[in-house]
């Protein structure tokens, strides 16, 4: 910055991942808990390997209270520029409802689409509350991770 002094400004505390596995709906709902907090709906990828280990956890869109603009190519240019083999992706709630709306199941359903073509598969799409619910679509149904299903 020329002649004054820089600014920062941090919204969301991003953190590289450490390679831990992405083996099922519930550990990455509990390995995004963090997140969940977040008071607008923020759009993650977990790029995977082979193994279904975590590269990087990757902060797509930063949106508004209730919506979260995404698109293809945002979400798998990461995935290309890093070999990843599969995706999973992730997105809050802050209303705390975990079920999806019309237009969540439009976006997963074009990434699905992309991801065959791609041959990067998205193993699943989560949505996270700041009350610990999750939803699934990979198992199509609710879980809080503080107890068991609330609805399947």
């Amino acid at each position: 910055m020329k002649g004054g002094k820089e600014i920062k400004i941090k919204l969301l505390q991003v953190r590289e991942a450490t390679g831990g596995q992405a083996s099922s709906p519930r550990q990455v709902a509990d390995l995004m808990r963090e997140e969940a907090q977040a008071d607008r709906e923020a759009f993650w990828v977990l790029h995977l390997n082979t193994q279904n280990a975590i590269i990087e956890k990757e902060l797509v869109s930063l949106g508004t209270l209730d919506a979260s603009y995404v698109h293809p190519r945002e979400v798998f240019k990461k995935a290309i520029i890093l070999s990843a083999k599969a995706i999973i992706t992730a997105h809050n709630h802050p209303s705390g409802n975990p079920l999806p709306s019309n237009n969540d199941q439009q976006v997963w359903d074009k990434l699905k689409a992309s991801g065959d073509l791609l041959d990067i598969p998205v193993l699943d799409n989560l949505i996270i509350t700041p009350t610990g619910a999750y939803y699934s679509d990979k198992e199509r149904n609710v879980v809080n991770l503080k107890g068991g299903k609330e609805n399947g």
